[in-house]
């Protein structure tokens, strides 16, 4: 509990805080994702509807922030990344239910909270990086990642992040804890090297030829590809493979966005995420983010469409969240990051 009071202290201090001002025509959002990234969004929005769009960005602590500033928090929407946030946002208490018809029809029920607390609004998909030299198959499972045919093969960042976390939660969800434990211990034991980095790591670490796939999202592999000169070597090294679940499809995750509890310009807040469910915003999620849009009919980013045709596992989201304490508690058990 301290700990977590002091990363929502330090959040607060890093941060200038927002100002509810006397105009009515803005709207106050937290976010986790990079300014840079959400920007385009937010200017789109402003341009369409005239509401000014204010934003606070963080890498952590913007829940315990919006708790700690109870009924007085200037938050009225909370965009995040990763179903462990959006989790973790409603069990801290800091949302209201969406309430919104348009919400309601656009994004599919899986990819929406049962209660209500929150909708996804664009997706990405947990992924392989093949080596093109050394890995003929052009199909694999999540099932097969553990066949002692892969060992000393594969490459992973921590089984405790929050994307790996989802992916477990996922497999858990659909074979149940027993065989998700001996899935983790198979796949622990093909790994080529201890858990470390991040997606683009282990693109790189395959690239280099200490593993053969590498276990990564999507837009990782769009961005080493088209936006990073440096780590594109990484990514024409590799290509990406769609596995998917024995009987099911390809994990995905969601970016999510939630009503805050006590939002101040409620109304403005609707407005905004019934907007980031419509085309544009879709469109733009899609092109500038390397992100599966959750509306559909809306064009994929060409580099995203090369992967080939998504099948997104029918999986609920809220079932997959369900399971996250099991994984993590799964991945301590098997000493998955020894």
């Amino acid at each position: 509990m301290i700990a977590i009071r002091a990363a929502a202290l330090a959040v607060a201090a890093a941060l200038l805080p927002l100002q509810t001002a006397a105009a009515a025509e803005q709207v106050n959002v937290y976010t986790y994702r990079e300014s840079k990234l959400v920007q385009p969004l937010f200017d789109a929005f402003t341009k369409d509807t005239g509401i000014a769009v204010n934003v606070i960005s963080a890498s952590s602590g913007l829940e315990q922030r919006i708790k700690a500033e109870g009924a007085g928090s200037p938050a009225d929407v909370l965009l995040t990344v990763d179903i462990g946030r959006i989790d973790d946002a409603v069990a801290a208490g800091v949302s209201q239910p969406i309430n919104s018809p348009v919400i309601d029809e656009i994004v599919p029920p899986q990819y929406r909270d049962p209660d209500g607390h929150w909708a996804g609004i664009s997706m990405r998909a947990r992924v392989i990086y093949a080596s093109k030299d050394r890995v003929k198959q052009q199909a694999i499972t999540y099932e097969e990642l553990a066949d002692p045919k892969w060992k000393g093969k594969i490459c992973i960042r921590s089984g405790q992040h929050i994307y790996n976390n989802a992916l477990f939660a996922a497999y858990a969800a659909h074979h149940g804890e027993a065989k998700a434990e001996q899935w983790l211990r198979g796949l622990k034991a093909n790994l080529a090297q201890k858990p470390s980095g991040g997606d683009r790591e282990t693109a790189r670490d395959v690239a280099a030829g200490k593993c053969d796939l590498g276990i990564g999202n999507t837009y990782y592999w769009a961005l080493m590809m088209n936006g990073d000169p440096d780590k594109k070597p990484w990514a024409e090294a590799t290509r990406v493979i769609l596995p998917t679940f024995e009987g099911g499809g390809t994990h995905v995750n969601l970016s999510g966005v939630l009503l805050a509890k006590h939002a101040p310009n409620k109304a403005n807040a609707l407005k905004l995420i019934e907007w980031l469910a419509g085309d544009k915003a879709q469109q733009i999620y899609a092109d500038a983010n390397y992100e599966y849009p959750i509306r559909p009919g809306v064009a994929l980013n060409p580099t995203i469409a090369s992967y080939g045709r998504l099948t997104a596992d029918p999986m609920p989201i809220a079932k997959i969240a369900a399971q996250r304490k099991t994984a993590s508690t799964l991945v301590d058990k098997v000493g998955f990051d020894n």
